[in-house]
């Protein structure tokens, strides 16, 4: 059943941990018509050594709450992203994530199209 309503910062069943989980939790908040929006919470995670995304579809990310660091293969730094900074990912732009914060939950807000 599609979810009509809700809270980005819920901290209740399914929502923004209060403490480090092993894996980062996804929620489809909305999906139709080549487009899809979900809500990322990272809690200390980054990708694994030697990955990089490459995918088929744009992503626009932005990061709500916490911190991230975002690296594209075509660049030799990191961009530091913090609440409020968004980047537009073309599809097939090789990226990964380096960082997250540890201390607190990073909230991303993430809408995949084509």
């Amino acid at each position: 059943m599609l979810q009509t309503s809700g809270h980005l910062f819920d901290h209740h069943a399914a929502a923004v941990p209060a403490a480090s989980v092993p894996e980062e939790l996804t929620t489809v908040l909305a999906a139709g018509q080549g487009v899809r929006v979900e809500r990322i919470v990272s809690t200390g995670q980054s990708s694994p050594p030697d990955f990089w995304y490459d995918q088929d579809r744009h992503e626009w990310v932005a990061v709500l709450a916490g911190s991230a660091v975002l690296r594209f293969e075509d660049e030799t730094e990191g961009r530091r992203l913090m609440p409020g900074d968004w980047v537009l990912i073309p599809a097939h732009r090789r990226h990964r994530v380096e960082a997250t914060a540890a201390d607190r939950p990073t909230v991303w807000l993430a809408v995949f199209f084509r």
